[in-house]
């Protein structure tokens, strides 16, 4: 049971160990520059992240490879990122909406002192490419580039993801605005200094992997398409506590995740070490309306021992 849930949950985890005060809200200018068909969406309070030494103890401990190539990018890149960046945001969509291969964008989000950066660029020979009246810029060695949407927003990342998000913001192609979806889902949960969305595809693919063997039964079969959208945020200014929520297309679908999830639960609370139990007694799994919810409230005791916990480990692989 939760096998790799943390796939989807660690860029969380290891951003958020920070007594947040501040919401994570992304700009119009920073939507613009995000391709419509996203899967997924991360954003975070980085500075908060930075100013705590929880938190970057923890990013240590569960950053993927593929997230620490992106910040060992960013440190690279010419950038004081202790000052400039303010929220950093990652963006996974599908850069051809018939395929459902996707790749990664990065969005920071601060006041970058653009004209002094460039100089430094060209003072150490770096050569931009450009688009249109858009300049991308390698990050050093990385294999990663970067370019300024404006004096506040930077998009980076492997340079078809860099291309793909100045088409959208050139309106060459259609934007993360054109998602009502998961606009709306935005709307309920941007006020957070650490949330995330998922569309139908992530939505699906995480409830999957958060069942782990509950989830090839015929139940789950039975609404997995009524899956539509999610999201989630996380508080760890008393504790920790993380609150998820999913659309379903009717009450009977939630119920069913609802009644699913709960057994997965109950299962690790039996079989589970000490402070995995400890943790999962804070867990609730409720549905009402159409909508399935999951909160998760620990001390912080409770919690540094989840972290040490096989079941964390298992998670965050």
């Amino acid at each position: 049971m939760f096998s790799n849930f943390g796939r989807l949950l660690s860029v969380a985890a290891l951003f958020s160990a920070a007594a947040f005060v501040h919401g994570a809200q992304l700009s119009s200018d920073a939507r613009t520059a995000i391709p419509r068909d996203v899967q997924q969406l991360v954003v975070i309070d980085y500075r908060a992240m930075q100013n705590s030494p929880t938190a970057m103890q923890l990013r240590d401990r569960v950053m993927p490879p593929d997230l620490r190539q992106f910040d060992e990018a960013l440190q690279k890149s010419g950038l004081n990122e202790n000052h400039d960046v303010d929220q950093l945001a990652f963006a996974l969509f599908r850069p051809n909406p018939s395929n459902e291969d996707v790749i990664t964008l990065g969005i920071a989000q601060g006041q970058f002192a653009v004209q002094d950066i460039v100089a430094s660029f060209r003072k150490k020979g770096v050569k931009p490419m450009q688009i249109r009246s858009n300049k991308i810029y390698p990050m050093g060695k990385t294999g990663m580039v970067l370019s300024f949407v404006d004096a506040s927003t930077m998009v980076f990342g492997g340079t078809d993801a860099v291309k793909a998000s100045l088409e959208a913001r050139d309106g060459n192609v259609q934007s993360l605005l054109n998602n009502s979806s998961m606009m709306e889902s935005m709307r309920a949960v941007d006020a957070e200094a650490l949330w995330s969305v998922l569309d139908q595809k992530g939505t699906q693919t995480m409830m999957k992997q958060v069942l782990g063997e509950a989830g090839s039964v015929a139940d789950y079969e039975s609404v997995r398409k009524r899956l539509a959208t999610s999201y989630y945020s996380m508080d760890f200014q008393h504790g920790v506590k993380f609150d998820l929520t999913i659309v379903t297309g009717d009450a009977f679908a939630a119920a069913t995740i609802s009644s699913l999830l709960n057994a997965a639960v109950l299962y690790r609370k039996m079989s589970g070490s000490d402070s995995e139990k400890a943790a999962l007694s804070g867990t609730d799994v409720t549905s009402s309306s159409g909508k399935l919810a999951i909160h998760f409230a620990a001390n912080d005791n409770d919690f540094n021992a989840l972290l040490r916990s096989d079941l964390f480990q298992s998670v965050v692989k």
